[in-house]
């Protein structure tokens, strides 16, 4: 009788939509990204297999180091998963990721086997470390250097007269973990020297006392041992500062090295900017000034923010007579256009700009600021100029309204709190400018303002910033505007010049406005 039970029409379309959502997991886990890295980390998982059963050749040697390197690498994509997951998705960055690791692997085996000294494993942990602290963060980079002094360790021979594979992990470790603390940005040429000495340091005493550990107690042993593995710490800090535009360029990341010499007022494109575009350039600067400010104030990169403040209106150069920063005093040339054409120059600045930014090779994190300075936002005043025109030829009749989505940027919304900051700080100033009389209350009324319309807007939900991270921005753009518009003691005057007219008054104060 069971064969013969009856179903509900109802339990059918449940089973089949129970079904169909089971596939679209399967297929959604089975995607082609989720493949690819699967190919690359089996890739990986024979790479580092083959350079660790060299020399040894017999299958029974060959597999248990495969099975350790299984696990080992499992625990480092889990990591990646965690940490980085973007990782998994950019497959460009997961190849040089893995082929980074395996020449550093590479070269130490190769070292190990024409020297006989293991001094090339911690070159490479220390190596390994800086290079993860430059292109991520310091937590992703002491993970990853950790995973990296066990594969070391697996590809050193055990060496009678030399540290132990343990001692080694723990030499390596200490020269890894001490440059990924230290090494937080580069801001300086001697930064690198200064931490891989640091680094060099640690590693001589850490590697001395464990050799005291051990059987051999020959001070001129433990004292030239320590000394080569606290040597190649050293140099390794040299040889990756001169490497650094290299790795750079493989990471595709720009340090605040690269970010100061963008900074630099005599960069061909910034040179071009105050030529053609002079307002735009002064409203740019007071901008970098006004976000670096609100950055440092929510602990974020201050030194990225006004950076990218100097070039998101670069897009201005081609048509700079068409903003009203670069009239200085002329008509508007708005006037004898119509609100849609007036549109289509307002927003093209920005595809303008991101042309100019990948003509002149500027760094992906710079272009973005130029990208998502406006995110979507409505183009107000054009827009309520199209209300009115259209308003005006309906002769009386009910005149439809225009669409707002036409009068809005393209975007995309800041995917940065960076840039969110500079898209806020472009905003505010802009507002405060127009001001007739500007007081401390005024911008800090402003500046509330234009914050929650963004908010409202939804121009910040892609960057992550919280309420109170809005706050403290607005705090710190308020301070700053207030201490750029401050007031002046008028200069005195001789005593036999005539009193100034009204029409006199009301010239100098539009001409100071």
């Amino acid at each position: 009788m069971v064969f013969w039970k009856k179903t509900s029409p109802r339990r059918n379309q449940v089973r089949k939509n129970i079904s169909a959502e089971r596939f679209s997991r399967i297929s959604r886990l089975a995607n082609t990204d989720s493949l690819i890295s699967i190919l690359i980390w089996l890739l990986f998982v024979v790479l580092c297999t083959l350079i660790l059963s060299i020399p040894q050749a017999g299958i029974l040697q060959v597999i248990p180091i495969a099975v350790i390197v299984v696990l080992i690498t499992l625990a480092g994509a889990l990591y990646i998963q965690h940490f980085q997951k973007r990782i998994t998705k950019n497959h460009a960055r997961a190849l040089v990721l893995i082929g980074l690791f395996i020449l550093l692997l590479v070269t130490t085996k190769l070292g190990v086997l024409s020297t006989g000294l293991t001094f090339w494993a911690t070159a490479t942990a220390v190596t390994t470390a800086i290079i993860m602290t430059i292109a991520y963060d310091q937590r992703f980079a002491i993970g990853m250097s950790i995973f990296y002094c066990l594969f070391a360790c697996l590809v050193v021979e055990p060496i009678e007269s030399q540290l132990t594979n343990f001692y080694l992990f723990l030499t390596m470790a200490a020269g890894a973990t001490t440059c990924c603390f230290c090494l937080k940005e580069i801001r300086t040429r001697i930064k690198l020297l200064q931490v891989s000495t640091l680094a060099a340091v640690i590693v001589f005493i850490t590697a001395a006392a464990l050799n005291f550990l051990s059987q051999d107690l020959n001070t001129a042993n433990i004292v030239r041992d320590s000394a080569l593995h606290a040597g190649i710490t050293l140099v390794v800090g040299v040889l990756i500062q001169g490497l650094l535009p290299l790795i750079e360029k493989a990471f595709r990341i720009a340090t605040s090295m690269t970010l100061l010499d963008y900074s630099d007022a005599n960069q061909r494109l910034l040179k071009r900017l105050h030529m053609e575009a002079p307002g735009t350039f002064s409203h740019s600067l007071l901008i970098g000034s006004i976000a670096e400010a609100a950055a440092e104030a929510i602990g974020r990169n201050g030194l990225l923010c006004r950076v990218g403040a100097y070039y998101h209106d670069i897009g201005k150069i081609n048509k700079a007579g068409y903003f009203i920063e670069n009239e200085l005093g002329s008509a508007s040339r708005h006037k004898e256009l119509a609100p849609t054409m007036s549109h289509l120059i307002i927003v093209g600045h920005v595809k303008d700009g991101i042309e100019m930014a990948k003509e002149y090779g500027l760094p992906s994190v710079i272009r973005q600021f130029i990208e998502t300075h406006h995110g979507t936002t409505l183009i107000e005043h054009f827009y309520n100029e199209a209300k009115k025109q259209k308003t005006k030829n309906s002769k009386g009749k009910t005149a439809e309204a225009p669409s707002e989505s036409e009068f809005r940027y393209p975007g995309p919304k800041p995917r940065i709190k960076e840039a969110a900051i500079v898209m806020l700080a472009d905003t505010v100033e802009s507002a405060v400018r127009s001001l007739p009389e500007v007081t401390p209350t005024k911008i800090d009324a402003v500046v509330h303002n234009m914050a929650m319309k963004r908010l409202q807007d939804g121009q910040f939900d892609e960057c992550d910033m919280s309420l109170r991270e809005l706050s403290q921005i607005e705090a710190s753009i308020s301070k700053t505007l207030a201490a750029h518009y401050h007031g002046r003691i008028a200069y005195p005057k001789p005593p036999d010049e005539p009193p100034e007219t009204d029409s006199q008054t009301e010239q100098r104060e539009k001409k100071n406005n």
